[in-house]
């Protein structure tokens, strides 16, 4: 079955980085979009980023955009998301996700997720 497990979450103070690494197994990885979603306390779980299965197209939040880049390594079967810049918005549980196509990106076009990790950013 689908297994996505995250890992690289932390605490980390305004400005900071962080990356994150998803390790996925259980499926064919490169036939698949894979991406991150996150979800803070008391807030609904939203899309951050994805990347199509060739690593060739990405789509990101806008409130990430400039400061966040998602990549994958189809060898390794593992998607990462390196996060710089970080503010205490971006606290949050994030979630790693396999999507339902090789290229499509939207925003329910995702089927699978993980336990997830908490990334804790303070000002």
């Amino acid at each position: 079955q689908v297994q996505l497990v995250e890992s690289g979450g932390g605490l980390v103070q305004a400005g900071g980085s962080l990356r994150l690494s998803c390790t996925a197994s259980g499926f064919t990885f490169n036939g698949y979009v894979m991406g991150w979603f996150r979800q803070a306390p008391g807030k609904e779980r939203e899309f951050v980023a994805a990347i199509v299965w060739a690593g060739t197209n990405r789509r990101y939040a806008d409130s990430v955009k400039g400061r966040f880049t998602i990549s994958r390594d189809n060898a390794q079967n593992t998607v990462a998301l390196q996060m710089d810049r970080l503010k205490p918005d971006d606290t949050a549980v994030y979630y790693c996700a396999r999507g339902v196509h090789p290229s499509a990106m939207g925003d329910t076009d995702f089927d699978s997720w993980g336990q997830g990790t908490q990334v804790s950013v303070s000002s």
